[in-house]
């Protein structure tokens, strides 16, 4: 918890820091984040970056082959994915619901600018056969989550099935995933100088004037969001699966992607949490990267919201159809937003377009967008870390024992 605490007071802090740069030394702002801010906060992100494909890697695979029987994971991704599109619906329609009652479009003029244009969404058919890699170390070059657990699946079966011959690919992959661990440790400790320097870039390059004309929207998306992340803790809570322990583990996994804005980046500190929570280690290793790549309800919540926000900004009346097309076009773009700073706009421009409704209200938005991708992808983060903690429920048997600290080992460790 301490750490915790310091990338708290560092997203405090930047803010202060980036809004004295601001009002005070406004002339000095985009070099100051040129030259300082941009790069510490990259860096930052890099160095994390540069540990999730080897980290998730290792993890699924020394999860698989401990998995009783290779159908467990089906029954796993079944589950999972009954429980993402459950709860996607929920924020999609939070999200709708508290744009049509507090209607912050109406009165508003346009506050931005930018270049974002609608694009078609992928088809069924080629986003299933994209699941598929064609080369596994390309797969392993892009970070794309998905086609690494589909490898790291096979790996992972087939080297159940030959105990003797995978025994030192196994004790390669387990070494691995300890220095993997190690590295993350070190990482960590500059935690507080990367979040402070990527909150105060966006404080200091783009000042609160978007904030006090656009309140009544930030209020909004806010409001839902919090709403979304109270339905979760109460969903923990029925499920017996101690949200107030939820929130004091994955409390640093939640305060990085507030300050951070990326999914990805945050998958390795969640899957170091989900551990100290004692989730069990072969489900949190499939789990959580599953829903780095597919579960976003940040992203659900923010089209649900921003397609009633544009409507009544351009006067267009939200009939029977209209908010039909954008739950069905929201939830199915939800799943497909990337886990990076800004895609939440591009995602937008789909929704928007399938639903008729003017794209120049991407524009609109534009400006305080990154002031809310932190908290959409702090919701992002809890979206996935609870599902995985409910299916952990879900999946232990009577005199089950949660361990207090597990990592991924071998079958025969």
């Amino acid at each position: 918890m301490a750490h915790t605490r310091q990338i708290l007071l560092a997203l405090i802090l930047g803010i202060l820091a980036g809004g004295g740069i601001n009002l005070f030394i406004p002339e000095l702002a985009a070099a100051l984040d040129t030259q300082l801010l941009t790069p510490l906060g990259q860096i930052f992100l890099r160095l994390l970056q540069f540990i999730v494909v080897p980290l998730v890697f290792c993890a699924l695979v020394l999860s698989f082959t401990q998995v009783d029987r290779s159908e467990n994971v089906g029954r796993y991704a079944g589950k999972l994915l009954l429980l993402y599109v459950v709860t996607s619906a929920v924020a999609l329609a939070i999200g709708m619901g508290v744009a049509a009652w507090l209607t912050p479009g109406l009165g508003v003029d346009g506050a931005g600018s930018a270049s974002i244009e609608a694009r078609d969404p992928t088809p069924l058919a080629q986003w299933l056969v994209g699941l598929v890699p064609k080369n596994p170390f390309e797969a392993l070059a892009q970070a794309n989550l998905l086609q690494i657990i589909l490898a790291a699946a096979m790996v992972g079966i087939a080297a159940r099935q030959l105990p003797e011959q995978s025994r030192p690919l196994i004790d390669v992959l387990q070494s691995g995933y300890d220095i993997t661990l190690k590295i993350l440790s070190m990482v960590l400790r500059l935690a507080p100088i990367g979040v402070f320097a990527l909150i105060a870039s966006v404080v200091a390059t783009q000042g609160f004037d978007l904030l006090l004309k656009l309140g009544l929207y930030v209020i909004g998306l806010l409001a839902a969001i919090a709403a979304m992340a109270v339905f979760y803790l109460a969903l923990l809570a029925v499920a017996g699966a101690r949200p107030l322990a939820y929130l004091r583990h994955f409390g640093e996994a939640l305060s990085f992607a507030l300050g951070t804005a990326s999914s990805n980046a945050t998958l390795p500190i969640a899957l170091n949490n989900a551990r100290d929570y004692g989730a069990p280690s072969q489900l949190s290793a499939f789990a959580l990267p599953f829903g780095t790549a597919l579960k976003r309800d940040g992203a659900a919540v923010l089209q649900g919201f921003n397609a009633l926000f544009v409507a009544q900004l351009f006067g267009v009346d939200i009939t029977l159809t209209l908010a039909a097309t954008i739950f069905a076009t929201g939830l199915l773009v939800s799943f497909s937003t990337a886990g990076v700073p800004g895609a939440g706009l591009v995602a937008m421009s789909t929704v928007l377009s399938a639903a008729g409704l003017p794209l120049e209200g991407v524009a609109v938005v534009a400006g305080v967008d990154r002031f809310t991708d932190g908290f959409r992808t702090a919701l992002n983060v809890m979206g996935n870390t609870a599902n995985a903690m409910l299916l952990a429920r879900l999946e232990r048997r009577p005199g089950d024992e949660v361990p207090a600290s597990s990592a991924p080992r071998s079958p025969s460790s």
